[in-house]
């Protein structure tokens, strides 16, 4: 079955085209809502190369259950979550939510990190009519009607950071990432962009993800001298790819690195003082003042200690599960179809600001946002969009974008 399951995910990233258009009969749904509680279930990294980017995922998505079941539940009943370890690996994914959805019988999961992750677990909910809500920043180029995308897709991230070092001036760009399907499409997005806005690509590496040698791509980032870095590393090779470019002598004030993959969390791990002045793209800080965010974070430090920050992943996460929360309770229903049919203009007033589900595409609007590292490991706002901005997964209000494909 995991075999099937990852030839089926790789069919579907070939050519970007939207997911869920099959007609296939789903497999009957195994809910049972006849008790006091309803399962629902998370699948998060807790080991391998991102599980420093998903353990606080998942302890994001277990505060929320925490506070929905305080204020009452979902129509009336308490949440009961069954929690399972992706290890880091698209196959453990689908595996994982193979089980959550037939055995354990789950109304909802929560979780995924990489878009591998995501396309590996895409086939088991439409086989099977279930819904994953997906928190995390990715390159689009995709839409199913069993997926909730609550992170950013490129028009709400990617682009308006791009537009952001135009506006400051940026004349040419050097890419890094890691070496999967989220990064080499966002770097395909990247020079498009650029090759439309008179922005010279310097060059282009990758490594594996969980790789940790780049002294040859530095070296050639350094020689290159572009003006900014556009920065798709994601995981364990953060903290090696800011090391080597500290040692290497470069800056923020001469060469800054934009990265896609950088909040709190990782500044943390990665040390402030590796990344003060460097900038990020995002559509969440812990520093947004809000009563909302406020809220949030009192309530994540009340949880798992003062010293933790909150950072996007987690606050998409938590932002899904309210979701889930309102859309269930807008049909009257835990069934899929229901949920699916009154989708559309659900709303929720998230740490980052309001959000409203597009019932078409399934992702929802979010508020722009470029930060620079301060020294303390915090994220100062440097520009937000004027509004949220509508989601457009598939870059069609972008002509310069034609042919790119995920």
């Amino acid at each position: 079955m995991p075999a099937a399951i990852a030839a089926a995910a790789l069919l579907l990233s070939g050519c970007g085209a939207r997911a869920g258009d099959a007609s296939a009969q789903a497999a009957p749904s195994c809910v049972d809502t006849s008790g006091s509680t309803v399962k629902v279930g998370a699948v998060n990294s807790l080991s391998g190369s991102t599980a420093i980017n998903e353990v606080p995922i998942r302890d994001a998505i277990t505060l929320a259950v925490k506070k929905v079941n305080e204020s009452g539940g979902v129509l009336g009943k308490q949440l009961q979550l069954i929690a399972e370890d992706g290890a880091s690996e698209p196959t453990v994914f689908a595996e994982k939510a193979q089980k959550l959805v037939t055995s354990d019988c789950v109304a909802a999961v929560f979780g995924g990190y990489t878009s591998a992750s995501r396309k590996a677990m895409l086939p088991v909910f439409e086989d099977n009519n279930s819904l994953l809500f997906y928190g995390t920043l990715y390159e689009g180029l995709e839409a199913s009607k069993n997926i909730f995308y609550t992170g950013a897709p490129p028009n709400e991230q990617i682009i308006p950071s791009l537009e952001y070092l135009k506006q400051k001036g940026v004349k040419s760009l050097y890419l890094v990432g890691s070496d999967y399907v989220f990064p080499r499409t966002s770097n395909a997005i990247v020079k498009a962009f650029a090759q439309a806005n008179g922005i010279a690509i310097k060059g282009e590496d990758y490594v594996p993800l969980g790789g940790t040698d780049f002294s040859t791509i530095v070296n050639k980032m350094r020689a290159a001298n572009a003006d900014a870095v556009f920065n798709v590393v994601v995981g364990d090779s953060l903290s090696a790819f800011f090391r080597e470019y500290n040692s290497a002598g470069l800056k923020a004030a001469d060469m800054p690195v934009m990265s896609m993959c950088v909040g709190e969390e990782e500044v943390k791990s990665i040390g402030a003082q590796n990344l003060t002045g460097q900038l990020t793209s995002w559509n969440y800080y812990q520093t947004l003042d809000s009563p909302a965010n406020r809220d949030f974070v009192a309530a994540f430090r009340s949880a798992y200690g003062n010293d933790r920050v909150t950072s996007d992943p987690m606050e998409s996460a938590y932002t899904g599960v309210m979701l889930w929360k309102a859309m269930v309770e807008k049909a009257g229903s835990f069934d899929t179809a229901a949920i699916q049919k009154v989708a559309d203009g659900t709303s929720f007033d998230a740490p980052d600001g309001p959000v409203v589900v597009d019932g078409e595409t399934h992702h929802i609007s979010k508020t722009a946002r470029i930060g620079e590292i301060r020294p303390d490991g915090l994220i100062d706002q440097l520009w937000q969009s004027p509004a949220p901005v509508e989601p457009d997964p598939f870059l069609r209000t972008y002509p310069w974008a034609a042919g790119i494909s995920g």
